[in-house]
């Protein structure tokens, strides 16, 4: 007669245990990032979308016509310092509104011939950098030949 040697392979109760606790502070060391990986990406869209609307103004400044003084869809007048608002879809506004969520400013230089202009984007809206430092901002300079 032959006896078999069975032997029911398991895990222990101990090593279900250690397992679910070092699960379990890997996962609490994921949620912890969370946070920071959220506010990451929250500055990251607000960056592109600042970055958007500068290039938008710029745009609309290049193809002003050397005849005209004042751009034609944003309505930006060289030499005239401007604030605009925009709010999260792009429109602008000249005044500031519940829905504005960036405030842009361009603030003029150089002679008549040649302009260059501080573009800057800050955000949020409601926030004046001139008294109180913003959460974000985007600033670039640009120069237009209008001889």
């Amino acid at each position: 007669m032959r006896i078999r040697n069975c032997k029911t392979v398991a895990f222990s109760l101990v090593e279900v245990t250690l397992a679910l606790g070092i699960a379990a502070f890997c996962l609490i060391a994921v949620f912890g990032l969370m946070p920071a990986g959220v506010q990451t990406n929250r500055n990251a869209t607000s960056q592109t979308a600042a970055t958007d609307i500068i290039t938008a103004v710029v745009a609309d400044l290049r193809s002003t016509p050397k005849t005209t003084n004042t751009s034609t869809q944003f309505g930006i007048t060289f030499g005239s310092n401007t604030t605009l608002y925009f709010d999260s879809s792009g429109q602008a506004a000249t005044s500031l509104g519940t829905n504005s969520r960036y405030r842009f400013r361009v603030t003029w230089g150089g002679s008549t011939g040649l302009r260059y202009a501080d573009v800057k984007v800050t955000w949020p809206a409601a926030v004046d950098p001139t008294t109180t430092t913003p959460s974000g901002s985007i600033e670039t300079f640009a120069a237009f030949d209008r001889n």
